[in-house]
């Protein structure tokens, strides 16, 4: 942080991974814009590293999931999580904002909030989907929690929790009606060519549980339907090197388009995409395409959820919850391999009717979700600070 302005307003941000270093850049600005003179530090990716904040940990060092995934870096994510409690009680920023991580970032806003620091959850856990008794812990460690789904304020204020909807920053940044021609000729496709978008997961642990089986419905795909084209955008080169690794054993003679990132590009290109359950999938909606969505857990973990009975809600992709009913494909566990990945993706591009009302319908949710949630997030973190725009 530069030093030249000691008094100005500090915000600590924890960002995890790609999809919060994007909504942390986006917040980042909005602030900037409100209160020049804001300074910022934390746990960021590039984006937020490029917005000028103070980076003491990189995002990916948050990129785990799953129970038992959790565990395995239990130790270190606990070192981290006291080396930053220790450097904001000691800075005493204005606010904590904690985004996404909320296994991380939920025990460190306590630990803040009870030293006097003013504490924001930006992305609500889907704690009214699985383990709703969470929602008490929630409200003790998070003065406000700002949420990204309309339906998500209701039920923290029916146990008392203040909850705000902002809106989804991503909903403001993909345009309302996406030019596919022009998003083919900048990646090289033909106009013509029918094009599946894969995208296995943005952390590693996602594509090494997933990525043989995309993999493997791209070879029962290109034996069902000649001249089908794939593009793979990887989100980082380490999951990037896992697929190709996975793509070379399971699909050798399939050629692949492979992108550095550019995961926008290349759902706008495609007729409908293979997707990892996440932030892509809300992204794939925004996009306007058809999609068929995979999620699976390690087997302990997914173990654990069924007996255990946590899981609260019929559905588990973003897509399905904001349309309220089952409106794209998903696979869970068991239910992913390649054959019924491959018949599902088939059905979608051999179906113009589907594709065209899950369009529409994905047009309606975009517009439901664009009204401006970085500033709105913003405004709401300078209230809950006590400040207005221009302050320094």
């Amino acid at each position: 942080m530069t030093p030249s302005n000691p008094d100005a307003p500090v915000f600590a941000l924890v960002a995890g991974e790609a999809s919060g270093d994007n909504l942390g850049a986006a917040l980042m600005e909005a602030l900037r814009a409100r209160v020049p003179g804001a300074r910022f530090v934390g746990v960021a990716g590039p984006r937020m590293r490029a917005a000028g904040c103070e980076v003491l940990a990189d995002s990916e060092e948050l990129a785990v999931m799953g129970l038992t995934e959790i565990l395995r870096h239990l130790p270190r994510l606990l070192r981290l999580r006291r080396r930053l409690r220790a450097a904001f009680v000691e800075r005493r920023p204005d606010v904590f904002i904690g985004i996404d991580a909320p296994e991380f970032n939920l025990g460190l806003a306590g630990q803040l909030k009870a030293s006097g620091l003013r504490t924001v959850q930006y992305v609500s856990p889907q704690v009214w989907a699985w383990r709703q008794g969470r929602v008490q812990g929630i409200g003790r460690a998070c003065d406000l929690v700002l949420c990204l789904l309309p339906f998500e304020p209701a039920f923290y204020s029916a146990h008392g929790v203040a909850a705000r909807f902002v809106g989804h920053p991503l909903a403001d940044q993909f345009p309302l009606h996406p030019d596919r021609g022009a998003a083919r000729a900048e990646l090289g496709l033909a106009q013509d060519a029918p094009v599946l978008a894969i995208l296995p997961g943005s952390r590693l642990g996602e594509v090494s549980r997933l990525g043989a089986d995309f993999a493997g419905a791209a070879v029962w795909l290109a034996s069902h339907l000649p001249g089908l084209r794939f593009v793979a955008p990887m989100a980082t080169a380490r999951t990037r090197a896992c697929f190709e690794a996975q793509w070379q054993k399971a699909a050798p003679g399939v050629e692949v388009l492979w992108l550095d990132g550019r995961a926008r590009v290349a759902m706008a290109a495609a007729d409908a995409v293979l997707v990892a359950s996440g932030t892509a999938t809300l992204e794939t909606l925004l996009s306007k395409r058809p999609m068929v969505v995979a999620y699976r857990l390690g087997a302990i973990t997914a173990q654990l959820i069924r007996r255990l009975g946590l899981v609260k809600v019929p559905y588990f992709s973003q897509p399905n919850l904001l349309l309220g009913r089952r409106a794209v494909v998903e696979l869970l566990q068991e239910q992913v391999t390649p054959a019924a990945l491959g018949r599902a993706v088939l059905d979608l591009l051999e179906d113009d009717s589907t594709r065209g009302g899950l369009e529409a319908e994905f047009l309606r949710v975009h517009e439901s979700l664009r009204v401006g949630g970085a500033a709105r997030a913003a405004d709401a973190v300078l209230e809950l600070a006590g400040m207005t725009a221009g302050d320094r």
